[in-house]
């Protein structure tokens, strides 16, 4: 995101999703002393920059309908919001440290080199933590047998042969998905 739009963001988040619960008279959490959580607000509205018009005012709403705190008067806690903001409107792949984290390690270049990425992004996209053994195996399951599947179809297209046009969405998806996973390798080293 250019710094332009992401100011424009900041400033959206902060009209749509802040001041209006500030204006409904929620407060900070109480555990949570003034020049933390106004950093945290800042925090969060850089990291919400991406997010809609429409889906930040849904996420006011359901805040407003919910509010924490023991006498229902409160901001909920910063993490809070931006874990139910993710699951509104996921962030893009680049907005994300921990995938181009996954992507910049081992791990990432060995699913690149394999052809298992886009599995491993899903995963880590899905749980939001750095993958466990067990989901790396069936990352590594489910990504074999979808890069058998996408070359018998490279062939046949290779061939100059029609295949099902389900088919040719899943060819397609694969082989964007492995573009971004790429460029979030990219991404991590620079």
């Amino acid at each position: 995101m250019e710094r332009q739009e992401q100011e424009a963001g900041e400033r959206r988040v902060r009209a749509i999703l802040v001041e209006p619960l500030i204006r409904r008279g929620l407060k900070r959490p109480s555990d949570s002393k003034v020049a933390v959580f106004e950093e945290g607000l800042r925090e969060m509205c850089q990291k919400l920059a991406y997010m809609s018009e429409l889906n930040l005012a849904g996420l006011a709403e359901e805040i407003s309908a919910r509010p924490g705190g023991r006498n229902q008067d409160q901001f909920w806690q910063i993490n809070r919001i931006l874990n139910r903001a993710a699951e509104i409107e996921p962030p893009s792949d680049s907005a994300s440290p921990l995938l181009r984290a996954v992507f910049s390690n081992e791990l990432g270049r060995s699913a690149l080199r394999d052809g298992w990425a886009p599995e491993l992004r899903k995963i880590v996209r899905d749980e939001r933590r750095w993958p466990m053994e067990f989901a790396v195996m069936k990352a590594r399951e489910a990504g074999a047998q979808n890069q058998r599947r996408m070359e018998v179809l490279a062939r046949r297209v290779a061939q100059g042969l029609s295949i099902d046009p389900d088919d040719a969405v899943f060819l397609r998806r694969r082989q964007e998905v492995q573009a971004r996973c790429e460029a979030l390798a990219g991404e991590g080293q620079a």
